[in-house]
């Protein structure tokens, strides 16, 4: 089964340190928690009473205490909205884990079920699931049929990951301020 701490620190990677960044439509952030998403986060009392000392935003990052509550944060708001631990392919929920941090855990279970529609050879290896961005019981049953049916789980990475790829596209067209975002979305591809 997938471990959530591996696919934590892959993502921990792409998400920085303190940012307050005006153009960022997350507003300010610590390690990827946006404060305009997320304001009740326990983390933000912390950061609030580090603001104005000398080595602000450095020691946030050797506060134990601050670090274990952003982990126990992503395990419960992302890695546990989709049954990670449940996940056989470690691959798959690191890519649903990383997208659903950056996009919002719906948006990579869309991609995820669009990706298995796509590839049950016209509902010849099973039948279609409804793309709603729900993690249930039939998501999960249709990637272990995936899973057990093909050799390989490339192809459904590489379909949920075009579909990301088109997502940042979309969002840069709409909001050419967002075009600074685009090599670091990318990475995540």
């Amino acid at each position: 089964m997938a471990n959530f701490t591996e696919a934590y620190k892959q993502t921990s990677a792409h998400e920085g340190g303190y940012v307050n960044d005006t153009i960022d439509r997350g507003g300010e952030t610590y390690r990827g928690i946006s404060r305009i998403h997320h304001p009740s986060w326990s983390g933000w009392e912390v950061i609030g009473a580090q603001k104005g000392k000398s080595n602000f935003p450095l020691l946030l990052k050797s506060d134990r205490s601050l670090q274990a509550t952003v982990k126990k944060f992503y395990k419960q708001k992302y890695w546990d909205k989709f049954q990670g631990d449940e996940i056989a392919d470690q691959e798959i929920a690191n890519e649903l884990y990383d997208t659903g941090v950056n996009m919002g855990v719906r948006q990579g279970v869309r991609f995820l079920q669009n990706g298995l529609n796509l590839l049950n050879r016209d509902e010849n290896n099973y039948q279609d699931i409804v793309i709603d961005g729900w993690f249930g019981g039939q998501t999960l049953a249709t990637l272990a049929t995936h899973a057990g049916q093909d050799r390989s789980i490339d192809a459904l990475l590489r379909l949920m990951n075009i579909q990301q790829g088109a997502r940042y596209v979309t969002i840069m067209e709409a909001d050419s301020s967002q075009e600074r975002y685009a090599r670091g979305w990318l990475k995540r591809t």
